[in-house]
């Protein structure tokens, strides 16, 4: 399956959410909603970790609730992070300083190709 790219850098085709919808494993979603209610203290139900994509019509209730980036990428209507003016910006920097080092690493490739 080729990469999908979310709006900060991260392929989703490695989200947890993204795959347990894709496998239809209603046990896998329900044990991210328990992580994520743990870990986020907001309660989220395994229905709501159903996800097609950052950039579907279909995403997480974690995508949808808690992330800053998805709604301003939008709203810049950029295709990625690294297609925006403000590239690197302090909200970017805060995400890419707790995420795997790989959504930095895709955004970087991607702003080498601009």
């Amino acid at each position: 399956m080729d990469e999908m790219i979310a709006y900060c850098g991260l392929n989703c085709n490695d989200c947890k959410a993204f795959k347990a919808t894709q496998e239809k494993d209603f046990e896998w979603k329900k044990q991210i909603a328990e992580h994520w209610t743990k870990e986020l203290r907001v309660k989220f139900e395994p229905e709501e970790v159903d996800c097609n994509g950052c950039k579907s019509n279909m995403i997480s209730g974690w995508c949808r609730r808690i992330c800053k980036i998805r709604p301003c990428a939008q709203e810049k209507n950029v295709k990625t992070c690294a297609h925006c003016d403000n590239y690197l910006c302090s909200m970017l920097k805060a995400f890419l300083s707790t995420e795997d080092p790989t959504a930095k690493e895709n955004l970087q490739k991607i702003r080498e190709t601009l």
